[in-house]
């Protein structure tokens, strides 16, 4: 779910809260270095949520019926001191799933300018980027499945990391650069809330047995995250419009799929390097994106550790009448070093395919001035036979009241595959939100 307040992140905060103003007490760093007037004030807001699922069918792994159950209130501050911006956001909830009280960190950060064209951010935040939409190719920041499967708001899918944002803004193009110091994982599904299949025993499985603890990579520079992206807009393809990016990635695999010589899993070595196009298409905007994804610790020969990819998105959207958007996707990934892989696992029934085609369909409508909005989004793959159906509507009651009701909805004709081994998981949820 992203981070806990521990010790560690109270020392985190008050560093950013305190060294920037430092920076500009200095002598060397005037007001009008900066050619903008001062903000001032404290802005403050939030909501309380209270959210419950269910499953829609039994999972007997599993001992709670419930996917969701849960209070949840949000506070969230900004202030500005002089040039420098501090924004956090804290939540705290009641789990009745995990049954506890806990309070998650969403977001401490700190802003500020170096120069007139360079921007940092540092702290604890959401960070993404990319085309996709609910598919991530170069975007490897972390993310939180567990929320996405239990029925949290979208928002929750983005997991925050502590990390240091330098931007830099030229004419031609412009460069974003991400120190990540202690690597961060996703949210990924462990066995506890929603059971999962485990190739090593060829069942499903879940906690206490199935859970999986991993090998987490130790805390060093030389094992920090370290992403960048080079981005601008240009006339590429005879249009002004398109938006161009090249993306790079150095770092590890966000899930630990990979089983090292004590028989655990943990978070193999990766890098990535990527490129991807937006642009005016017809009467809708078209978008495409790349990945090389190296898998440094193989060469396919090792069945423990997964191969390096290619992956590929391509994807177009349009609004077909007044309010109705319709969106679609098409995803393809494929397997390098397969050959050696196939030579090297034993003839193993669970060997992945060589290449695996997955398409999205995005489905919304707005109706009554706004207030009502209908939403669907599903995931299949005809390589795999499965699919993964998000259907929701919201409706606003007023400016700070809403409700929201959906499902997660699993299913394929083999437990091995990724959305068929969630079946059990398939939920229905409701949300009520008061913002204040």
């Amino acid at each position: 779910m992203g981070a806990k307040i521990t010790p560690r992140y109270w020392l985190l905060i008050t560093i950013l809260c305190t060294f920037p103003r430092y920076l500009y007490a200095a002598d060397d760093w005037g007001d009008d270095a900066w050619g903008e007037e001062e903000k001032q004030g404290t802005a403050i807001h939030g909501f309380i949520e209270t959210a419950v699922g269910d499953r829609v069918s039994d999972d007997t792994l599993v001992d709670d019926a419930l996917s969701l159950a849960e209070v949840r209130a949000r506070l969230e501050a900004e202030t500005y001191q002089g040039a420098l911006r501090l924004s956090g956001k804290v939540d705290l909830y009641a789990d009745g799933v995990e049954r506890g009280f806990d309070i998650y960190l969403r977001e401490a950060v700190a802003e500020f300018s170096l120069t007139d064209n360079v921007d940092v951010r540092a702290g604890h935040q959401v960070l993404t980027w990319g085309t996709g939409d609910l598919l991530f190719l170069n975007d490897l920041f972390a993310k939180d499945w567990v929320s996405f499967f239990s029925g949290r708001d979208d928002e929750y899918l983005k997991a925050p990391s502590s990390s240091i944002k330098v931007s830099a803004y030229g004419e031609t193009a412009n460069i974003d650069f991400v120190w990540t110091p202690v690597f961060n994982s996703d949210n990924f599904i462990s066995g506890e809330r929603f059971s999962y299949f485990s190739p090593q025993t060829g069942t499903q499985v879940a906690a206490p047995s199935g859970k999986i603890v991993p090998d987490e990579p130790s805390e060093t520079f030389s094992h920090g995250e370290f992403s960048a992206r080079i981005y601008g807009r240009s006339h590429l393809l005879g249009r002004s419009s398109t938006e161009w990016a090249l993306y790079g990635y150095r770092g590890f695999w966000k899930q630990p799929n990979g089983i090292n010589s004590n028989n655990q899993a943990y978070f193999s070595p990766l890098t990535s390097l990527g490129a991807s196009l937006r642009t005016n298409v017809a009467s809708g905007i078209g978008h495409t994106e790349l990945a090389w994804y190296n898998s440094v610790d193989d060469d396919g020969s090792n069945p423990l550790i997964p191969n390096s990819q290619i992956r590929f998105l391509m994807g177009y959207e349009q609004e077909l009448v007044p309010k109705l958007t319709l969106g679609v996707q098409y995803y393809f990934e494929h397997i390098l070093d397969y050959d050696a892989l196939s030579a090297h696992d034993g003839g193993s029934i669970y060997r992945p395919d060589e290449h695996r085609e997955l398409w999205t369909m995005r489905l919304s409508y707005r109706a009554l001035q706004d207030n009502l909005t209908f939403n669907w989004f599903s995931f299949y793959s005809p390589t795999d036979q499965d699919y993964y159906h998000r259907p929701s509507v919201k409706y606003r009651f007023n400016d700070q009241v809403n409700l929201t009701l959906g499902g997660n909805v699993f299913g394929g004709k083999q437990k091995q595959t990724f959305f068929g081994q969630f079946e059990d998981a398939s939920n229905l949820y409701a949300r009520l939100r008061w913002s204040y």
